[in-house]
């Protein structure tokens, strides 16, 4: 495994790679790293000759300063979980593979301002766009200059951050960047937890309560069977803030493709539950989805 802190220099690196006919993956990331991390690496290393992690905390996608600062940074404890699941993944493959990892500074990665303006309604207004004013702005800045530094074939997205895919999706058409964007299923604790960067903030008895979020998107898709789909939303808001401690900030019931709002169940032939929920005094914000038609 390679770290590089300049952007130069892992260019110079992939030029080599791809000399010799080499593929390359693109797994971009904020640090912090967990196992739902190490499963997109996992699955770039199956893909691919040679994996790109990014480790970068981006602030143009932040609009909230505390957020920003506080912000788990690990990059030590990153870098060991990566090489330990590139050993475990390339001990079983036939061909060599590489692993390189991207750790630029900020300074690095925006030696000028970037005022660029990415705008792609309507799957970047509604939910976070709507919440997080300059979100998936600062999203596309930064995932598009990744993939002009890198050049990927392919790049890796979990689902968890489920509209972030679409954002990037349109991103990447609207550009004609020709990269494949590979959705990964959502990794979860044993408790149903979604496993996110942000859990590492969470105090024991914050960290107790928050599987309450997905055990009722869980329990909705059965509660949805009987009943209408304004009923549903209700009810997972009224289980969810019921719990001391949960708060929830929005919950749309949307279609899957284009995460407009739908006010039947048979709007469209894929709908997805989307949440966000404030946990705790501090408080942490968590975001999970649940698919009640595909």
């Amino acid at each position: 495994m390679k770290v590089f802190y300049k952007i130069v220099d892992l260019q110079n690196a992939l030029f080599d790679e791809r000399k010799q006919g080499r593929s390359v993956g693109l797994v971009p990331t904020m640090g912090a790293l967990h196992e739902g991390h190490a499963s997109l690496v996992r699955q770039s290393v199956k893909d691919n000759d040679v994996t790109v992690v990014s480790i970068f905390v981006n602030p143009t996608q932040f609009n909230d300063k505390n957020d920003l600062k506080n912000y788990p940074r690990t990059l030590e404890a990153d870098c060991q979980l990566l090489e330990k699941t590139f050993d475990e993944e390339n001990e079983k493959s036939s061909t060599l593979k590489s692993i390189f990892v991207l750790a630029p500074s900020v300074e690095e990665m925006y030696p000028t301002p970037d005022t660029r303006h990415f705008e792609y309604p309507p799957v970047s207004t509604v939910m976070e766009g709507a919440h997080r004013p300059g979100h998936f702005n600062g999203v596309c800045q930064v995932v598009s200059r990744l993939f002009y530094i890198v050049k990927p074939q392919r790049a890796y997205f979990g689902e968890k951050d489920w509209q972030q895919i679409a954002v990037v999706k349109a991103m990447v058409r609207h550009l004609g960047l020709g990269v494949q964007i590979v959705e990964c299923p959502i990794v979860r604790d044993a408790d149903g937890l979604a496993r996110s960067s942000r859990n590492t903030l969470l105090t024991p008895d914050e960290r107790a309560i928050a599987p309450a979020i997905y055990k009722a998107l869980k329990n909705s898709v059965t509660y949805a069977k009987k009943h209408t789909v304004q009923e549903t939303h209700d009810h997972v808001v009224k289980t969810i803030n019921a719990v001391d401690g949960l708060e929830v900030e929005y919950f749309a019931i949307v279609d899957g493709n284009t995460l407009q709002d739908v006010s039947q169940w048979d709007d469209t032939p894929y709908v997805v539950g989307c949440i966000t929920v404030y946990c705790g005094s501090t408080p942490i914000r968590l975001i999970d989805h649940i698919k009640y038609k595909e």
